[in-house]
């Protein structure tokens, strides 16, 4: 998917988990279309290569390396980026992480670690962003949630019960900031070909849903996000229609298990297929 052609120039934008997968990307993307970079990550190494590559592309980059889960540390975050440029026009919530199992195998320590990144640290920058934009009189906030968080799946079920938590709280803040200026958004993405999916994917010992071979791009998620924030639209799913699922689910749960599991049925065998053909 070809990114829309928007520019950013003179709006500084924060991403969190920036270091790798939609993160990456989209901080690469904000920084080719003349925006002001803050990049936020927990590995401070692999954050300053990417600040190379987006410098190379002519954006001013400022490298943050903060840890999410601790509050003091978003909010250093925010004010060293006010700091550099001013301002923080735009915020790309975007830190997670993934540790699947089977809800009876899940382990407290893996969901706790699941809650303290997916909800709670995204909770701590929504927080540290309302604060510097009511004080700007402007922002746009994107969530980046999950189809995951609309819809229960196996090995998924913490992460899924992460992001619908998260999805809970873009509600009720959109409603919070009505009238204002400050505009949220939240983008429901589906399996990504990022190295957190290469990760559970190639693991052995996690029960197979879905084939590799068929994860979307990280630029179908980026231009979501260009299209989020200039369209200012609520949410966006990826790929669009996707979201069609959760509408069924919401009426008839049973009918949505069966749909799932003909549609991951049908996708592991073209999967399988195209392997054969190669």
């Amino acid at each position: 998917m070809q990114l829309p052609k928007f520019s950013f120039s003179s709006q500084t934008v924060l991403v969190t988990g920036a270091s790798s997968g939609i993160g990456r990307e989209t901080a690469l993307a904000f920084g080719a279309a003349g925006a002001n970079l803050v990049l936020a990550a927990r590995r401070a190494k692999t954050l300053s290569a990417v600040a190379a590559q987006a410098r190379k592309l002519g954006a001013q980059v400022l490298v943050v390396p903060t840890d999410v889960t601790k509050p003091p540390a978003v909010a250093a975050c925010f004010a060293k980026g006010v700091e550099r440029f001013g301002a923080v026009d735009i915020v790309i919530n975007n830190a997670g992480v993934l540790k699947p199992a089977r809800v009876e195998d899940i382990r407290d320590a893996d969901l706790h670690s699941m809650l303290d990144v997916n909800v709670f640290g995204a909770l701590h920058v929504m927080q540290e962003a309302v604060k510097l934009m009511r004080r700007q009189g402007h922002g746009h906030i994107v969530n980046l949630a999950s189809l995951a968080g609309r819809r229960g799946v196996s090995p998924l079920g913490g992460y899924c019960a992460t992001k619908f938590a998260l999805i809970g709280l873009t509600e009720a803040l959109r409603m919070e900031l009505d009238g204002t200026d400050i505009r949220v958004s939240m983008v429901l993405p589906g399996v990504v070909d990022t190295p957190m999916a290469a990760h559970f994917q190639d693991d052995p010992s996690v029960p197979r849903f879905w084939p590799e071979q068929l994860n979307m791009p990280p630029s179908w998620v980026v231009a979501s996000i260009f299209l989020a924030i200039r369209l200012k639209l609520t949410e966006i799913a990826v790929p669009p229609g996707a979201a069609l699922i959760e509408k069924i689910a919401a009426l008839a749960p049973g009918a949505a298990d069966s749909i799932l599991r003909v549609a991951i049925g049908a996708a592991k065998r073209a999967a399988t297929a195209r392997r054969s053909e190669r």
